[in-house]
């Protein structure tokens, strides 16, 4: 649980590290504010995939699944800046398949986690996985890093893609090629 006392605490006292007074009319909500958003862009730490990925449809053929531009916001771990773009999913049931609001949402829990974009990729192709034991599970996410856009190397509209692919797709290159171009080509 986000201990909210701790955070405004925290939150005051980098007000008064940078010289600013956190007394002043701008800023005395300032703590609290950060307080309620920490709360909520941290809300990830509350949930499990398997809070979400738990209803399921049968199938009896295993015609993939794309789930493409999911938006995230997430804060990465070494700045606690934040990093956001897409996530794009696709997996070949076998014989089940999620709703497809369910995988936005498996996104979400990882996405409102302090991160790094190499594990939250990772992180939601492993709880398909193991929810919807699918033949395999491709996920791609593209995203831009405030970190490297706003401070250091100041690079904006640099992107980052990482890609976890797992069972077939990780077994047939041919295979997750082919998906690679549908979940990253423009619509």
């Amino acid at each position: 649980m986000i201990d909210q006392k701790k955070i405004q605490e925290a939150a005051k006292l980098i007000i008064e590290a940078i010289g600013e007074d956190p007394e002043r009319e701008g800023l005395q909500a300032t703590p609290s504010r950060i307080g309620r958003m920490y709360e909520e862009i941290m809300a990830g730490y509350a949930q499990e995939p398997s809070d979400v990925l738990n209803t399921f449809f049968t199938v009896s053929d295993d015609s993939p699944v794309i789930e493409k531009d999911i938006t995230f916001y997430s804060m990465c771990e070494h700045h606690m800046l934040p990093f956001f773009g897409k996530a794009h999913i696709a997996y070949i049931p076998d014989g089940k398949v999620v709703g497809i609001s369910k995988l936005a949402r498996c996104v979400e829990i990882y996405a409102r986690r302090l991160q790094i974009q190499e594990h939250m990729t990772g992180q939601i192709a492993d709880a398909l996985m193991e929810a919807l034991s699918p033949k395999g599970v491709l996920v791609v996410l593209e995203a831009e890093h405030t970190c490297m856009t706003m401070r250091g190397v100041k690079k904006p509209g640099s992107r980052t893609m990482t890609i976890s692919a797992k069972g077939v797709f990780k077994d047939d290159q041919d295979l997750c090629d082919r998906f690679l171009k549908l979940m990253t080509s423009e619509s």
